[in-house]
C-alpha cells in the first residue's frame, strides 16, 4: 500500500439532540445524511476497505473518540440503512466510569450535559464488529502525538494497538490521530508499529500517503447546504490542491 489516491472519508465524533458542543451532530442531521449518501448510490465502506480498494461512489464514515451515542444513537441509523462505519477507540478510556476526559472535552463535566462524555464498553465495540464495522486505534490517552518523545509516541501508538487486538480478538490494523494531529514523524511510527492507514483531519484534502489520509469533518453547525458542499467532487478537488488554506490543521478537533 505505497500510494493511495484520494478517497471519500467522512469524521464524526458523537450524535446527540441535546449537547451543543460542536462535534455533537443532531441524530436528525445524521439520518438525513446518511439517508442523502444511500439514496444517491453511496457505498459504504470501512475505513481500512477504503484504503485497499473504493470505487467513485465508495465513503468511509467514521467516528473518533467511540462515544457511547454512536453505539445506541449511531448504529440503529445505519442498520436500518444497511451501512457500516469505523470507530477510533482510545483504548484507555473505553469501558470506565468515568467517562471521556481530555483537553477540548472535559470541561464538560459537571454540567449537565457530562453523561455525553460516556464512552462504549468493549462489548458495545464487539457488537459493532459483527454487524460489520471496523475498529481501530485512536491511541490510548487521547494526546497530542506530535509533542511526544519517539517513545512516548510510540507506547501510545503499540498498547492500544494490543489493547484492541486483545479485547476484540482481531488485528487492529488503523489507526486515526488524536486532534487530527500528525506529522511526518507520527505516521512513520505508525507504520512501523504495523498500522496499515493513518487518518488526519486537516482542512486541505491533500493525499499524503497510506498513514496520513485526509478526512472531511462533519460537526454540528454544519446545515444541510454545508454538508451537500463538503462532499461535492469539485471542492473536494479544490481541498486537494496546494493553493487551499491549511492553517494549524485540527486545531479546533477533538
Amino acid at each position: 500500500m505505497g500510494s493511495v489516491r484520494a478517497v471519500v472519508v467522512l469524521c464524526y465524533h458523537a450524535i446527540s439532540s441535546t449537547w451543543p458542543a460542536p462535534l455533537a451532530v443532531s441524530p436528525d442531521a445524521f439520518e438525513r445524511q446518511m439517508c442523502w449518501l444511500a439514496d444517491n448510490g453511496w457505498r459504504a465502506s470501512t475505513f481500512s476497505d477504503i484504503i485497499r480498494e473504493s470505487s467513485g461512489r465508495s465513503v468511509a464514515i467514521t467516528f473518533d473518540d467511540a462515544f457511547e451515542s454512536v453505539a445506541k444513537i449511531a448504529h440503529p441509523i445505519l442498520s436500518s440503512l444497511g451501512l457500516k462505519a469505523t470507530v477510533f477507540a482510545p483504548t484507555g478510556y473505553i469501558g470506565q466510569p468515568a467517562g471521556l476526559r481530555w483537553a477540548g472535552i472535559k470541561h464538560w463535566v459537571g454540567t449537565p450535559h457530562e453523561r455525553e462524555l460516556a464512552a462504549m464498553t468493549w462489548d458495545e465495540l464487539g457488537t459493532l464488529i459483527e454487524a460489520g464495522w471496523e475498529v481501530g486505534s485512536h491511541t490510548r490517552t487521547h494526546p497530542h502525538l506530535t509533542e511526544l518523545n519517539d517513545a512516548m509516541l510510540r507506547e501510545e501508538m503499540e498498547s492500544s494497538r494490543v489493547a484492541c487486538r486483545t479485547q476484540l480478538g482481531r488485528p487492529c490494523e488503523t489507526i486515526a490521530y488524536p486532534f487530527g494531529d500528525a506529522d511526518e514523524r507520527v505516521a512513520n511510527c505508525a507504520r512501523e508499529v504495523g498500522y496499515v492507514a493513518g487518518a488526519t483531519l486537516p482542512r486541505r484534502l491533500e493525499v499524503r500517503g497510506p498513514h496520513l489520509i485526509p478526512r472531511i469533518g462533519i460537526f454540528r453547525d454544519d446545515q444541510w447546504w454545508r454538508f451537500r458542499l463538503k462532499l461535492n467532487p469539485a471542492v473536494r478537488r479544490a481541498r486537494r490542491s496546494s493553493k487551499w488554506p491549511d492553517p494549524d490543521a485540527g486545531a479546533r478537533h477533538t
